[in-house]
């Protein structure tokens, strides 16, 4: 009895001490804004310097610092690109801080975002957003370091991607959304996964969320060598009109208009964005490449907890293209490297979006996100690979065909709760998307307007529906864990038009997907992180019809150990050792309508970073990224993966100044490659050098960019094909390409009112 009772006395003792610090406790809550637009900022970093404590803001720039033991505490507030605050802050009032916008300043960078750690890259696109605008469609996905694009079709169709010792194609193994919409489509006509990127003005974009690897439980279908989330702008600090005009017939006018107009309190933000583009490239055949894109964009908080986002997009482009070439045509002067063998090919796409999301903040400070969104897209694509291989006397010239709707819904729940002395932030959301389309097709045509033969034609659906828990437990204020686990539902459906019997079977398939994530803050200037987790790619529902299901959602498996470092205040450095298994690679046969596994890969590499201010105005910057990419299924010397890219960089010379000449000089290489599986067939590499000049005045900016200025003649996009000429007695096998383009000058003129 008496050891009964001493237990519950220590009980209630205890308890009593609990409560004694809870009702001392404070909260110190508030805001932040950007002083000249209104617009909230997520991301900034709040700080207690006196107890070396954090956070970060939300998605509603709010922030809450809890259970202090005092209620006077001097803050800082920061974030890359604005001037530094130092306020006094009291528990009991509400803090608002706006923040004035200014020029780029590394030393403000912090390392253990304290908030979200998977966002750390997120702050160096960020940075070279600044440093390196972007200037075309074709400089939108180069934003993530490490990632190459090529182009072999005209400039209308999605870009080739390259990442992390991956041919990506257009798109299987790296996940594209835009504002949380889905960029990638699966099943798609020209290669599953195919992700166009062309309908988003480069201009308004805001920041890119990416990350390597596929250890992030938001992240669904495709998200094996990274994913990529592209947000556009909120807000414009000013309207303008910029005019450019290039080399190769080369024009392009983008107008940015602020609906509201400058009212920094109102916290109501809209635009309308407009971009017309056309140029014939340097080939002997005119590309007459045209595209339109057309976006307007809603975003205002609603009283003091919800934030309502709504966008409207639509986007048009047609293109001649020139295709690919054969070496021996070059070499043998039947062609010239910027000449046709079939200069028929091109196409025409079209993309329009509806998206609608909703922020909500509750009582008790948990998050509330509703998002809803519908595509519109229709792609048509005629392609010439091998030229008079199979039909000697028509040639081999295809059409690829889709009319495709997509009606997706996210949901996520967002709480943060104290454990102990330890914080637990969870997250539980839910995915759904589904794709429709009508006829889709692979067709032989001659010279576009004859059909001569149907290879599929279809109608296609499929549904994806998700649900994931994340959880970041912070252990203290160095140690963080992050684990999480997502659930993937697939069902796919095909009706083969084709087909004389009407048939609409349907195979349904899942996949789990575990994350587990470590970092460790070995000070306020080193971050060390061990990641590591399962992702998968789908395969095509052509495809996985007659598989009935089996081995269409193949995992991948990976680790990443890596540091983010500042040694010096205007010093970042991240480095990174990786590792990744697939148990299926896809590889898409567009003359095949099919997409055909390839067996077991593994890739391993090391990716290095580097952002350096070496005065106010003076900025370096450099990224190399090494990756030994292999199958596990062949023999040494005969396990290579055709045009995967081994090692990368890119890096340059910025001069950023708020007012005044600014200018770049930039490098981006690729070594050479194999372009088949034994490596006797090499894809050449190049080294290229852009730059830039821009004079920025208060109410105008003058600009010259130069793309490839030393004039190197360079492939961009290369194969391995086996094809024949016209009245050619045997077919070759040798590398085709696409040359890349030659010297490129283009002025451009902005006026800001």
């Amino acid at each position: 009895m008496k050891k009964l009772y001493g237990s519950k006395t220590a009980l209630l003792g205890l308890l009593l001490v609990l409560n004694t610090g809870l009702l001392f406790a404070h909260d110190i809550i508030g805001r932040v804004t950007n002083a000249r637009t209104g617009e909230l900022i997520a991301g900034a970093t709040v700080f207690i310097p006196s107890l070396q404590i954090g956070t970060s803001t939300n998605e509603l720039g709010a922030f809450k610092i809890k259970d202090l033991d005092g209620e006077q505490f001097d803050l800082t507030i920061s974030y890359l690109g604005f001037v530094t605050q130092n306020v006094q802050a009291n528990t009991s009032v509400p803090l608002e801080i706006r923040l004035e916008p200014t020029v780029l300043n590394l030393s403000e960078f912090v390392v253990n975002n304290q908030r979200d750690l998977s966002k750390t890259m997120t702050l160096i696109n960020k940075i070279d957003l600044e440093l390196r605008p972007t200037r075309s469609s074709q400089d939108v996905l180069r934003m993530i370091p490490g990632l190459f694009t090529a182009q072999h079709a005209g400039g209308g169709k999605a870009e080739q991607i390259y990442l992390r010792g991956f041919d990506i194609d257009h798109g299987t193994d790296i996940r594209v959304t835009v504002d949380g919409m889905p960029v990638n489509m699966v099943s798609h006509a020209h290669g599953q996964g195919y992700a166009d990127l062309h309908f988003l003005i480069p201009e308004l974009i805001d920041n890119v969320d990416f990350n390597k690897g596929p250890y992030y439980t938001q992240q669904g279908d495709f998200t094996t060598a990274g994913y990529a989330n592209f947000n556009t702008r909120n807000a414009l600090s000013r309207s303008s009109i910029k005019l450019e005009t290039g080399r190769f017939d080369t024009y392009r006018a983008v107008g940015l208009i602020d609906l509201l107009g400058k009212n920094a309190d109102s916290r109501q933000n809209a635009y309308f964005g407009s971009d017309l583009t056309f140029t014939n490239g340097p080939f002997e055949s005119p590309q007459n490449f045209n595209r339109i894109n057309l976006m307007g964009k809603y975003h205002g908080l609603i009283g003091t907890d919800q934030v309502l986002t709504v966008s409207l997009s639509t986007f048009s482009s047609r293109w001649e293209a020139s295709g690919q070439i054969p070496d021996r045509a070059v070499r043998s002067g039947l062609i010239s490297r910027f000449g046709a063998i079939d200069d028929n090919e091109g196409g025409n796409t079209s993309r329009t979006n509806a998206n609608i999301q909703l922020l909500k903040t509750l009582e008790n400070g948990d998050l509330l996100r509703n998002q809803f969104f519908y595509v519109k897209n229709k792609f048509q694509l005629f392609s010439n690979f091998t030229f008079f291989l199979e039909d000697p006397v028509n040639g081999d010239e295809i059409r690829q065909f889709e009319d495709r709707d997509i009606f997706g819904y996210n949901l996520s729940y967002t709480a943060e709760r104290k454990l102990g002395g330890m914080s637990l932030r969870s997250e539980a959301g839910l995915n759904i998307r589904y794709d429709k389309t009508k006829g889709t097709e692979l067709s032989r045509t001659l010279k576009r307007n004859t059909l001569l033969s149907y290879l599929a034609l279809g109608d296609i659906d499929e549904l994806n529906a998700a649900l994931y828990v994340d959880e970041v437990l912070k252990v203290s204020e160095r140690f963080t864990i992050n684990a999480g686990l997502r659930f993937d539902q697939f069902s796919f459906g095909y009706v083969n038009l084709l087909d004389s019997l009407y048939d609409h079977p349907v195979v349904s398939a899942n996949t789990v997907s575990p994350k587990l994530n470590f970092y460790y803050n070995v000070n306020p200037s080193v971050q060390i992180y061990l990641k590591s987790g399962i992702g998968f790619h789908s395969n095509d529902a052509r495809v996985v019809i007659p598989q009935n299901g089996v081995e269409i959602l193949p995992k991948a498996y990976g680790v990443d150990f890596g540091a983010f470092v500042k040694p010096f205040p205007n010093l970042f450095l991240n480095v990174a050792g990786w590792f990744l298994d697939l148990d299926q690679e896809f590889v898409y046969v567009g003359d095949a309508a099919v997409v055909e596994p390839s067996g077991k890969t593994r890739r391993y590499g090391l990716d290095l970073s580097a952002r350096y201010q070496a005065t106010n105005w003076l900025f370096v910057d450099l990224d190399m990224n090494y990756t030994r990419p292999r199958s596990r299924e062949g023999v040494e010397g005969e396990n290579f993966i055709p045009l995967a890219p081994t090692f990368t960089s890119i890096g340059g010379l910025t001069t950023k100044f708020a007012k005044g000449l600014n200018g770049s000089i930039r490098y981006r290489h690729v070594s050479d490659r194999p372009a088949n599986e034994n490596n006797t067939v090499t894809a050449l590499g190049y080294t290229l050098i852009d730059g830039g000049l821009t004079y920025t005045a208060r109410k105008a900016e003058f600009g010259l960019s130069f793309e490839n200025l030393l004039n190197v003649d360079w492939n961009e996009a290369q194969f391995d094909t086996e094809s024949r000429l016209f009245n050619e007695p045997e077919s070759v096998s040798e590398l085709h390409y696409t040359p890349g383009t030659p010297f490129f000058a283009k002025l451009s003129a902005t006026f800001f009112f």
